[in-house]
């Protein structure tokens, strides 16, 4: 069985003088330079789907009024719309998946791999701050 690890981010914190954030380097594949893009991600397991920022969409070649199906999002923010597109593929390690991602309609929030599809499908383990992905 093969474990991948990524260390914890660190960084600063007007609460807590430094958090640590469980981050990855995921590779998309942009249909836009046929090749793959990293988009280095917060392992989120507490996001329901895999999240990126609407910017990206330009990078991967998505059209969201085209390739994207609109809906509304709650978060802690509020209400967003969120542009779904069902078939984006990723690498992470040696792993490639077909999942579901969407953009939000803004660009200042972080990109956040989550469980649908894809983190539910691995044990995940922070310890350490460091994050284990293992099958």
């Amino acid at each position: 069985m093969a474990i991948l690890t990524f260390p914890f981010e660190k960084r600063p914190s007007t609460i807590f003088g430094q958090v640590y954030r469980p981050i990855a380097n995921v590779n998309f594949w942009s249909n836009k330079i046929q090749q793959w893009v990293e988009i280095v991600m917060i392992v989120d397991t507490g996001a329901d789907y895999t999240l990126l920022p609407c910017f990206y969409s330009l990078d991967l070649g998505i059209d969201l009024k085209k390739h994207c199906i609109p809906y509304s999002t709650t978060g802690i923010g509020g209400t967003e719309k969120v542009y779904i597109f069902k078939k984006a593929k990723i690498k992470l390690g040696h792993w490639e998946k077909i999942i579901p991602i969407g953009f939000l309609n803004r660009n200042d929030i972080p990109p956040l791999l989550g469980r649908h599809d894809f983190l539910e499908t691995f044990k995940v383990t922070f310890y350490k701050h460091t994050t284990y992905l293992g099958k």
